[in-house]
């Protein structure tokens, strides 16, 4: 499958959506330009800091988050689990010297704080964690009273 990108439509046949056209042209190009997204304002104004992704889902007997939290170490992640909501949290540093000038400077440095609403109740003493090739799994397994029970149908 390829993508194609958005044509307009012929200005010549919409004259009063020429002016539009143009704006939204002008606007596609500031965005896309490097310098843009290279500048300490994308930083600072917005974005406040960094978030890393989450995939939350389900089995039948645990809830599961997977976070992408890459460069860190283990020791700069903190999980919390309080009032059915799941709090990861953390700080990675720059892996510069301090006397180095970063000549392109893409990751996100600094701390992060990500709080998710667990779908269902879940047994807090038995929750597990793992951190492996930048990637943290938290299993949470359902409370009792929350998974699935099987119901046997008798014939009468």
């Amino acid at each position: 499958m390829s993508l194609i990108r958005y044509q307009t439509s012929n200005p010549s046949t919409w004259p009063s959506l020429d002016r539009w056209s143009t704006l939204r042209n002008e606007l596609d190009d500031l965005f896309e330009s490097p310098f843009f997204w290279s500048t300490p304002m994308r930083q600072s104004q917005l974005f406040n800091g960094w978030t890393p992704a989450i995939d939350l889902y389900q089995t039948n007997d645990d809830v599961v988050a997977l976070v992408e939290l890459p460069g860190m170490r283990k020791e700069d992640i903190e999980l919390s689990l309080q009032d059915g909501m799941l709090t990861i949290s953390g700080e990675r540093k720059s892996q510069t010297q301090d006397g180095d000038k970063a000549q392109r400077s893409e990751r996100f440095v600094g701390k992060f704080r990500r709080s998710i609403s667990l779908p269902t109740q879940v047994d807090a003493s038995k929750v597990t964690a793992t951190y492996r090739d930048g990637i943290l799994t938290v299993t949470l397994p359902k409370a009792e009273e929350a998974k699935p029970k099987q119901i046997q149908v008798n014939v009468a």
